[in-house]
């Protein structure tokens, strides 16, 4: 499809809106989600009685090189799903996604904040480890702040062993004219650079247009949840003689806190940002527990459409779908009983909702205590590929394929996180944090994920040798930028 030339004072007709309508609720209506958001019981739905601890289906049986679709919520707080203790907030696509396979109780992001988690996806390596990962998250176009085009990623790796890939919505690890998915691995893209964007209009917090179709701008002023949406149905619709990796990445439910319906707002906040106000997008003077609960099951709604589209594609069983938030929440997000949020590297900063589903390959209703990070999933999804990742550029995670598909114990490590002024490593159930006044904690997050019961005295010994194993992997990073 071309892209139209982009206006930058765009006129949003009443027919065009219509329009969008019109398509949206026939993809609702073709996906069988009704106007409450129930998809067709085609996914086994999650419920706290019937869940039963991990257990792998078969360890003899041998594995196909499956789909992947991968998908990333944004900002999500670790209990905004219903399946995972949400007050109010109703999920019942998602709830089903985790009920048809593993919902994960410890999974962790790579960082609390969006591009260095992104980073830690692509590469399977710590943040970093690259100059673009010291960005904590990237705001402005550099030269230097991105995934490098010699620098392996998933998506190169999958396509040199004969996968299709494609990324769809949020990129935000580095702007053009520098850094793009398609010099990256993905035969192609669609969606936004920046790390937030009005969902109307497409004006990203830097004051610019975002929205692309590979690298070319793309005008399309409808709700960004359903252009997403619509793009994934179309890729998941289409004949695929090849496997495939799809990365969908929602912006949704990150700021502006706008719904579907909110045009208002967004002209409100779009209108400020052409005048020169500063800051706009953050939306400091907006949003509300309500809105936020609208847009999240919005986001649900649409993830049924997608889940229907894949089913009805014929693919469903030979395609593995993951689910999870980039990081911890914001201000509106629900995650009790942990502290912290986006941006700390407390529990509730970088412990976020996980979801595994592979119809056949991986037993429905299971609950998975144990701790595992963004950068296993990496290491485990090219093996199940069976593509070997990069000599020069070893990996951080390891696999978790023997362990979810063939029984074995989950591999011992330290678990590693770094931000500026702050740092954290759990090994264990222990997890030792340094907070940004510089003090040293200890918890035992099996006993207290609220992280209130600091052991640092008691377990000084403890305390020393996570503080030492920390700082060895730490001398491997890159060192931040001064000033």
């Amino acid at each position: 499809m071309t892209a139209p030339t982009h206006d930058p004072n765009p006129v949003r007709t009443t027919a065009a809106v219509e329009l969008s309508r019109r398509r949206f609720a026939g993809l609702l209506g073709a996906a069988g989600i009704g106007a409450a958001g129930t998809a067709a019981p085609s996914f086994v739905p999650a419920n706290a009685a019937t869940e039963q601890p991990f257990a792998a289906l078969d360890r003899g049986r041998a594995l196909p090189r499956p789909n992947f679709l991968i998908i990333l919520g944004d900002d999500m707080g670790w209990a905004d799903l219903s399946s995972y203790g949400a007050p109010t907030i109703r999920t019942p696509n998602l709830d089903r996604l985790a009920g048809s396979g593993v919902r994960f109780t410890q999974a962790y992001s790579a960082s609390s904040v969006c591009s260095p988690t992104r980073f830690g996806l692509y590469t399977g390596r710590y943040p970093g480890r690259l100059v673009g990962g010291l960005q904590e998250p990237i705001g402005e176009p550099t030269e230097v702040d991105g995934i490098p085009t010699d620098h392996p990623t998933l998506a190169s790796m999958l396509k040199g062993v004969g996968y299709d890939t494609a990324l769809i919505g949020k990129w935000h690890c580095g702007y053009l004219p520098w850094f793009s998915p398609t010099r990256v691995g993905w035969d192609e893209f669609f969606g936004n650079f920046s790390g937030g964007l009005d969902y109307f209009s497409k004006v990203n917090h830097n004051g610019d247009y975002d929205l692309y179709e590979n690298e070319v701008e793309y005008e399309d002023l409808r709700y960004y949840t359903e252009i997403l949406t619509e793009r994934t149905v179309d890729f998941l619709t289409r004949r695929h003689d090849r496997p495939w990796l799809l990365n969908l990445n929602f912006t949704t439910p990150h700021w502006p806190w706008e719904g579907p319906g909110d045009w208002a707002v967004s002209d409100d906040l779009t209108q400020r940002m052409r005048d020169g106000e500063q800051g706009v997008l953050f939306h400091r003077d907006g949003g509300s527990v309500a809105k936020y609960t609208e847009m999240v099951e919005d986001l649900d709604r649409s993830i049924g459409v997608i889940l229907r589209a894949l089913q009805r594609s014929g693919q469903l069983e030979d395609t593995l779908v993951f689910f999870a938030s980039d990081n911890g929440g914001e201000r509106f997000s629900y995650y009790w009983p942990l502290s912290g949020g986006k941006g700390d590297l407390d529990e509730g900063g970088i412990r976020v909702p996980t979801l595994l589903s592979w119809p056949g390959k991986l037993r429905s209703r299971q609950v998975h205590h144990a701790p595992v990070m963004t950068v296993d999933w990496t290491a485990t999804f090219l093996e199940l590929a069976g593509a070997e990742p990069a000599a020069v550029y070893p990996p951080d995670g390891v696999s978790l394929v023997d362990h979810l598909f063939r029984g074995a114990r989950v591999p011992e490590r330290d678990l590693f996180w770094r931000m500026k002024g702050q740092r954290a490593l759990r090994r264990g159930d222990l997890k030792y944090v340094r907070t940004t006044d510089g003090t040293d904690h200890l918890y035992d997050v099996a006993a207290d994920a609220r992280e209130q019961a600091d052991l640092a005295v008691e377990r000084s010994g403890d305390l020393a040798d996570l503080r030492t194993s920390w700082e060895a992997v730490d001398e491997t990073l890159l060192p931040y930028p001064s000033g």
